[in-house]
Protein backbone atom coordinates (compact mmCIF):
# COMPACT_ATOMS: atom_id res chain seq x y z
CA UNK A 1 0.00 0.00 0.00
CA UNK A 2 1.34 3.33 -0.82
CA UNK A 3 0.10 7.24 0.27
CA UNK A 4 -0.43 9.66 -2.47
CA UNK A 5 -0.37 13.37 -2.06
CA UNK A 6 -2.27 15.15 -5.18
CA UNK A 7 -1.85 19.03 -5.29
CA UNK A 8 -5.10 21.06 -7.49
CA UNK A 9 -3.76 23.78 -9.96
CA UNK A 10 -4.89 27.36 -9.95
CA UNK A 11 -8.45 28.70 -9.89
CA UNK A 12 -9.43 25.48 -8.96
CA UNK A 13 -9.90 23.46 -5.85
CA UNK A 14 -10.03 19.12 -5.50
CA UNK A 15 -12.30 18.33 -7.40
CA UNK A 16 -9.98 18.65 -10.40
CA UNK A 17 -8.35 15.02 -9.62
CA UNK A 18 -11.70 14.13 -10.52
CA UNK A 19 -12.37 10.14 -10.23
CA UNK A 20 -8.39 9.58 -10.05
CA UNK A 21 -8.45 9.92 -5.58
CA UNK A 22 -11.52 6.85 -5.95
CA UNK A 23 -9.80 4.79 -8.00
CA UNK A 24 -6.27 4.81 -6.41
CA UNK A 25 -8.34 4.17 -2.77
CA UNK A 26 -10.27 1.25 -4.69
CA UNK A 27 -6.95 -0.17 -5.42
CA UNK A 28 -5.65 -0.28 -1.59
CA UNK A 29 -3.80 3.20 -1.24
CA UNK A 30 -4.31 6.09 0.87
CA UNK A 31 -5.26 9.23 -0.76
CA UNK A 32 -4.81 13.03 0.80
CA UNK A 33 -6.49 15.59 -2.15
CA UNK A 34 -4.34 18.54 -0.49
CA UNK A 35 -6.63 21.73 -0.74
CA UNK A 36 -4.89 25.29 -1.15
CA UNK A 37 -5.59 28.50 0.73
CA UNK A 38 -8.34 30.86 -1.11
CA UNK A 39 -8.85 28.28 -3.52
CA UNK A 40 -12.02 25.37 -4.54
CA UNK A 41 -12.99 24.51 -0.58
CA UNK A 42 -11.03 26.96 0.65
CA UNK A 43 -12.40 30.26 -1.00
CA UNK A 44 -13.65 31.78 1.76
CA UNK A 45 -9.77 32.16 2.76
CA UNK A 46 -8.95 34.44 -0.43
CA UNK A 47 -7.22 37.94 0.07
CA UNK A 48 -4.51 39.37 -1.96
CA UNK A 49 -1.91 38.40 0.35
CA UNK A 50 -1.88 34.85 -0.13
CA UNK A 51 1.93 33.78 -1.20
CA UNK A 52 3.93 30.73 -2.68
CA UNK A 53 4.79 29.81 0.60
CA UNK A 54 1.62 30.02 2.03
CA UNK A 55 0.27 27.03 -0.53
CA UNK A 56 3.40 25.16 0.11
CA UNK A 57 3.55 25.39 3.97
CA UNK A 58 -0.56 24.29 3.60
CA UNK A 59 0.24 21.06 1.86
CA UNK A 60 3.30 20.24 3.74
CA UNK A 61 0.74 20.70 7.38
CA UNK A 62 -2.20 18.27 5.53
CA UNK A 63 1.22 16.03 5.20
CA UNK A 64 1.35 16.15 8.80
CA UNK A 65 -1.90 16.00 10.00
CA UNK A 66 -2.32 12.79 7.55
CA UNK A 67 0.46 11.34 9.03
CA UNK A 68 2.46 10.11 5.76
CA UNK A 69 6.04 9.46 6.63
CA UNK A 70 6.49 8.47 3.06
CA UNK A 71 4.29 9.08 0.07
CA UNK A 72 3.85 9.49 -3.67
CA UNK A 73 3.83 13.49 -4.44
CA UNK A 74 1.61 14.85 -8.34
CA UNK A 75 0.61 17.79 -8.92
CA UNK A 76 -1.45 19.17 -11.59
CA UNK A 77 -0.71 22.60 -13.52
CA UNK A 78 0.21 25.62 -10.90
CA UNK A 79 0.34 22.15 -8.67
CA UNK A 80 3.73 21.73 -9.95
CA UNK A 81 4.99 24.66 -8.53
CA UNK A 82 3.82 23.55 -5.02
CA UNK A 83 4.98 20.11 -5.42
CA UNK A 84 8.61 21.45 -6.34
CA UNK A 85 8.45 23.65 -3.31
CA UNK A 86 7.37 20.47 -1.24
CA UNK A 87 9.68 18.12 -2.23
CA UNK A 88 12.60 21.27 -1.88
CA UNK A 89 11.83 20.93 1.82
CA UNK A 90 13.26 17.87 1.75
CA UNK A 91 16.58 17.59 4.49
CA UNK A 92 15.64 20.91 5.97
CA UNK A 93 14.60 21.00 9.93
CA UNK A 94 11.56 19.75 10.52
CA UNK A 95 10.69 17.48 7.01
CA UNK A 96 11.26 14.18 8.31
CA UNK A 97 9.49 12.34 5.37
CA UNK A 98 10.35 10.41 2.49
CA UNK A 99 8.64 11.27 -1.20
CA UNK A 100 9.28 7.91 -3.13
CA UNK A 101 8.09 9.45 -6.23
CA UNK A 102 7.17 12.40 -7.51
CA UNK A 103 4.66 13.36 -10.75
CA UNK A 104 3.75 16.61 -12.73
CA UNK A 105 0.77 15.89 -14.41
CA UNK A 106 0.66 18.86 -17.50
CA UNK A 107 2.55 20.76 -14.95
CA UNK A 108 4.44 23.65 -14.28
CA UNK A 109 8.44 22.41 -13.04
CA UNK A 110 10.50 25.50 -12.12
CA UNK A 111 14.09 25.55 -11.30
CA UNK A 112 15.43 26.96 -7.76
CA UNK A 113 14.96 30.27 -8.19
CA UNK A 114 12.16 30.71 -10.60
CA UNK A 115 8.52 31.93 -10.53
CA UNK A 116 5.72 30.32 -12.32
CA UNK A 117 6.04 34.27 -14.17
CA UNK A 118 9.66 33.27 -14.78
CA UNK A 119 8.89 30.38 -16.37
CA UNK A 120 5.44 31.91 -18.59
CA UNK A 121 5.39 34.21 -21.47
CA UNK A 122 3.88 37.44 -22.99
CA UNK A 123 0.28 36.06 -23.08
CA UNK A 124 0.52 34.95 -19.33
CA UNK A 125 1.93 38.10 -17.96
CA UNK A 126 -0.60 40.23 -19.86
CA UNK A 127 -3.00 38.36 -18.27
CA UNK A 128 -1.76 37.92 -14.62
CA UNK A 129 -1.64 41.57 -14.57
CA UNK A 130 -4.26 43.11 -16.91
CA UNK A 131 -7.04 40.93 -15.22
CA UNK A 132 -6.09 42.12 -11.80
CA UNK A 133 -6.90 45.75 -12.16
CA UNK A 134 -10.55 45.63 -10.53
CA UNK A 135 -9.26 42.96 -8.13
CA UNK A 136 -6.28 44.06 -7.08
CA UNK A 137 -4.19 40.85 -6.08
CA UNK A 138 -6.50 38.50 -7.62
CA UNK A 139 -6.04 37.19 -10.89
CA UNK A 140 -9.04 35.47 -12.90
CA UNK A 141 -8.86 32.52 -14.16
CA UNK A 142 -7.71 32.52 -17.94
CA UNK A 143 -9.74 32.52 -20.49
CA UNK A 144 -12.69 33.73 -18.45
CA UNK A 145 -14.52 37.16 -19.58
CA UNK A 146 -14.42 40.21 -17.74
CA UNK A 147 -18.05 39.88 -16.06
CA UNK A 148 -16.83 36.51 -14.30
CA UNK A 149 -18.26 35.42 -11.28
CA UNK A 150 -16.62 32.84 -8.99
CA UNK A 151 -18.80 29.06 -8.59
CA UNK A 152 -18.02 28.71 -4.83
CA UNK A 153 -16.55 25.49 -4.26
CA UNK A 154 -15.43 25.25 -7.99
CA UNK A 155 -13.37 27.90 -9.57
CA UNK A 156 -12.82 31.58 -8.73
CA UNK A 157 -10.01 34.41 -8.66
CA UNK A 158 -5.82 33.14 -7.62
CA UNK A 159 -3.84 35.35 -5.63
CA UNK A 160 -0.94 36.68 -7.72
CA UNK A 161 1.70 36.70 -5.27
CA UNK A 162 2.13 32.89 -6.23
CA UNK A 163 2.74 33.74 -9.64
CA UNK A 164 5.60 35.95 -9.00
CA UNK A 165 7.14 34.10 -5.80
CA UNK A 166 10.20 32.10 -6.55
CA UNK A 167 10.55 28.34 -5.35
CA UNK A 168 13.29 27.82 -2.76
CA UNK A 169 15.22 23.86 -2.76
CA UNK A 170 17.34 22.50 -0.58
CA UNK A 171 19.06 20.08 -3.57
CA UNK A 172 17.57 16.90 -1.53
CA UNK A 173 14.68 16.74 -3.91
CA UNK A 174 17.27 15.42 -6.53
CA UNK A 175 17.21 12.51 -4.83
CA UNK A 176 13.86 11.44 -5.07
CA UNK A 177 13.68 7.83 -6.90
CA UNK A 178 10.89 7.94 -8.96
CA UNK A 179 9.92 11.14 -11.46
CA UNK A 180 7.32 10.98 -14.16
CA UNK A 181 5.50 13.45 -16.42
CA UNK A 182 2.32 13.30 -18.05
CA UNK A 183 1.50 15.67 -21.22
CA UNK A 184 -1.46 16.66 -22.68
CA UNK A 185 -1.05 16.93 -26.64
CA UNK A 186 -4.49 18.40 -27.15
CA UNK A 187 -4.07 21.46 -25.17
CA UNK A 188 -4.17 24.32 -27.72
CA UNK A 189 -1.92 27.15 -26.28
CA UNK A 190 0.06 24.68 -23.80
CA UNK A 191 2.64 26.30 -22.38
CA UNK A 192 4.29 22.85 -21.51
CA UNK A 193 6.47 21.25 -24.01
CA UNK A 194 9.76 22.90 -22.28
CA UNK A 195 9.07 20.92 -19.61
CA UNK A 196 7.82 17.71 -21.12
CA UNK A 197 10.58 18.26 -23.22
CA UNK A 198 13.27 18.19 -19.87
CA UNK A 199 11.68 15.18 -18.39
CA UNK A 200 12.39 13.55 -21.55
CA UNK A 201 15.88 14.66 -21.86
CA UNK A 202 16.29 13.82 -17.65
CA UNK A 203 14.73 10.44 -18.57
CA UNK A 204 12.06 10.44 -16.36
CA UNK A 205 9.19 8.36 -16.72
CA UNK A 206 7.12 9.92 -19.94
CA UNK A 207 3.50 9.62 -21.23
CA UNK A 208 1.28 11.74 -23.49
CA UNK A 209 -2.64 12.10 -23.24
CA UNK A 210 -4.45 13.15 -26.25
CA UNK A 211 -6.69 15.35 -23.99
CA UNK A 212 -7.13 19.00 -22.81
CA UNK A 213 -5.16 20.00 -20.17
CA UNK A 214 -7.52 18.52 -17.92
CA UNK A 215 -5.70 15.22 -17.73
CA UNK A 216 -7.09 13.54 -15.07
CA UNK A 217 -10.84 13.55 -16.29
CA UNK A 218 -9.73 13.70 -20.52
CA UNK A 219 -7.58 10.35 -19.60
CA UNK A 220 -8.69 8.63 -16.00
CA UNK A 221 -7.36 5.33 -17.10
CA UNK A 222 -3.86 6.81 -17.89
CA UNK A 223 -3.87 9.14 -15.50
CA UNK A 224 -4.60 5.83 -12.73
CA UNK A 225 -2.22 3.99 -14.49
CA UNK A 226 0.93 6.12 -14.35
CA UNK A 227 0.01 6.99 -10.65
CA UNK A 228 -0.60 3.73 -9.61
CA UNK A 229 2.43 2.72 -11.71
CA UNK A 230 4.92 4.57 -9.60
CA UNK A 231 3.46 2.33 -6.52
CA UNK A 232 5.62 0.02 -8.03
CA UNK A 233 8.93 -1.33 -7.30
Amino acid sequence: MANYVLVHGAWGGALTWGEVPARLEAAGHKVLVATLPGLGSRQAELHPGITLTDHIDAVCDQIAAAGFERFILAGHSYGGMVITGVAGRLGLPGTNWVIDAICYVDAFWPQDGESLYDITGAFEHAWYIDTQKFSPGLVRPLGSPPEFTPVPGVVGHHPLLTLVEAVRLSGDEQGIARKAYIYATGYNGTPFPRFAAAAKAAEWEYSEAATDHFVMTGDLEGTVGVLLGLATT
